[in-house]
């Protein structure tokens, strides 16, 4: 990286949150195609993407919105509608560098503001994997999976506190869910020692979450499977790497040790009875 800076543009900030809600969209597909049954949606929505994936889901959620202008009355009201017949609350994932009208549009049809994420990117170049760090085996998808829950119930205690509390069966339907996620297991001591996942969507390693067991806090895990992950999306020819995180928290900390610059915060607001579900944010975990 040499110390340089990634400077957020209008342009680039389009690009992530397509992506975002191309990966929104196609998780919310995989929760369906789980089930075997078709309760839910995954819709466009001005650019961006409306997604019900099912009860108190991470990717129940609309988000992408702000780059190709105002959603229609009658589209949103659909969406509002579709939501509420699903007896969940409507939540916007508003990037700071979208169109401001968008943000006021919301405000005056009785959106609330709800709390804030962070999304941080660097660009990719050589990078030396994590020691003790490598991908998952398909026979180890169950205590990967159980592994992530466990750890992410032991909450990052630094930063802002998130608004999301999600049930341990719901996360780990949305962990399985993350459609063509590349998962990576740290290995300490012979045990799991935490866990993480990207997706590569048009050239953008999206980090898609990462935790670390509470034994093995505090010892570098979480270093490892960035350096890791890094490492991989290099070498799958992406071009960026891009990580959603609570503000202030030790997972922001931790990625802008690793060269993330902070690019844009995205305002979450409601409408509806309060709601749960955010982004696959890394802020959860500590390391």
């Amino acid at each position: 990286m040499d110390g340089e800076r990634l400077f957020c543009d209008t342009a680039l900030a389009a690009r992530i949150e397509r992506a975002e809600a191309r990966f929104t969209g196609a998780c919310s597909d995989a929760a369906r195609a789980r089930r075997g049954d078709t309760a839910g949606f995954a819709r466009p929505l001005a650019g961006g993407v409306a997604s019900f994936a099912e009860a108190d889901s991470p990717f129940n959620k609309v988000i992408g919105l702000g780059f190709d202008g105002l959603p229609s009355d009658a589209a949103l009201e659909q969406v509002e509608q579709a939501f509420g017949e699903l007896g969940a609350p409507v939540q916007v994932e508003l990037c700071q560098l979208a169109d401001p009208s968008v943000g006021a549009f919301l405000t005056e049809r009785g959106y609330r503001l709800e709390s804030f994420e962070n999304v941080l990117g660097r660009r990719l170049g050589d990078t030396t994997p994590g020691d003790g760090v490598r991908p998952t085996r398909d026979d180890e998808l169950e205590p990967w999976l159980a592994m992530i829950a466990d750890a992410s119930a032991v909450a990052d205690t630094e930063g802002v506190p998130s608004h999301e509390d999600f049930p341990r069966e719901t996360l780990i339907h949305a962990l399985r869910d993350m459609a063509g996620v590349r998962r990576y297991v740290a290995v300490r001591g012979g045990e799991f020692a935490g866990g993480a996942s990207f997706r590569s969507t048009d050239g953008i390693a999206q980090f898609t979450g990462a935790a670390t067991a509470p034994a093995h806090r505090r010892r570098g895990v979480q270093t490892a499977l960035l350096r890791a992950r890094l490492a991989a999306a290099t070498a799958a020819g992406c071009d960026l790497a891009v990580v959603t995180t609570q503000p202030g928290s030790k997972s922001q900390q931790n990625v802008q040790r690793q060269g993330f610059d902070l690019l844009y915060a995205r305002t979450i607001l409601v409408k509806g009875t309060s709601a749960t579900s955010s982004s696959g944010a890394e802020s959860r975990q500590a390391s």
